[in-house]
This record gives C-alpha cells, sequence and structure tokens, in this order.
C-alpha cells in the first residue's frame, strides 16, 4: 500500500522536495501504523493469549489421547511378538530334548496314570490272594525248616 501511494506521488510530482515530502509522509503513515498496531495489541492481547492457550489445551489433549492410542496399539503388538517367540522357543526346545531322548510332559503323566493302574490291579491281586496265602504260611514255613536241616548237616 505504501508502494503504491509513492508511486502515485512520484508521477505527480516533479522535483526533490514533493518527493522528500511524500517519502517523510509515508514513512509517518508507517509510524503511525506501527504505533496503532502495538496499542491493539496491547488492548486486544491478553484476550488473544488467553484464546491462544485455550487452543494449545485443546491440542495438547487431542495429541496425549493419540500418543496414549499409539503406545497402547504398540504394546499389544509387542506382547503379540513376545507371545509367538516364546511359542517358537518352547517348540524348539522340545524338539531338541525330543531328540535326545527326554520324555515329555504328557509321557511323564502318561507312564504316572500307567503305574498308578498297575499299583491299583497288584493291590487288588494282593487282596484276592491273602486268604490263600495264610493258608499256605505254616505249610511253608516248615518247608524252609526241612530245606534248613539237611543242608546244614550236609555241610557239617
Amino acid at each position: 500500500m505504501v508502494k503504491k501511494l509513492v508511486a502515485k506521488k512520484l508521477k505527480s510530482v516533479g522535483n526533490d522536495s514533493q518527493l522528500s515530502a511524500t517519502i517523510r509522509e509515508s514513512a509517518q503513515q508507517i509510524w503511525l501504523a506501527g504505533l496503532g498496531a502495538f496499542a491493539k495489541a496491547q488492548l486486544e492481547g491478553n484476550k488473544v493469549f488467553d484464546a491462544l492457550i485455550r487452543e494449545g489445551e485443546a491440542i495438547q489433549q487431542k495429541t496425549r489421547k493419540v500418543t496414549e492410542d499409539k503406545v497402547t496399539e504398540m504394546a499389544a503388538k509387542a506382547t503379540g511378538t513376545w507371545d509367538k517367540l516364546e511359542q517358537v522357543f518352547e517348540n524348539r526346545v522340545a524338539r531338541s530334548l525330543n531328540s535326545l531322548g527326554v520324555p515329555t510332559k504328557d509321557d511323564v503323566a502318561l507312564l504316572a496314570k500307567r503305574v498308578a493302574e498297575l499299583k491299583a490291579e497288584v493291590e487288588k491281586l494282593n487282596k484276592a490272594s491273602k486268604p490263600a496265602a495264610a493258608a499256605a504260611k505254616p505249610v511253608r514255613r516248615a518247608a524252609v525248616k526241612a530245606v534248613r536241616k539237611p543242608a546244614a548237616k550236609a555241610a557239617a
């Protein structure tokens, strides 16, 4: 705007004194516009400053929410990745132990179950044979004594 005024006045002004007057007038207008802007900034400055603070707070809240969402998303991805890595590790260790002939947890559990079944069968057989064993005990002792005596005489 100042350039237009200066250019207009330069066309119409022919001598140097009028040119200097035009330049001084333009400089005066610029100075006054600066003072007016400063005064307006003083009057409106607090309002503008408060509005900027409010806008900054709103942007900060939005940014925090987006950041928290991204962190949560990345944590979930990382957890999933760790779970997969852990599973791969467990599978490889299990294969290595299997190739060395180390029994697995399932093998040990199956063996323990079979031992429990066999123990139950043995107890069942022991209960069934107790009456017969009670009657056979005296015969056994007599037979053992008879076997011991001839062996002892032969040794003497």
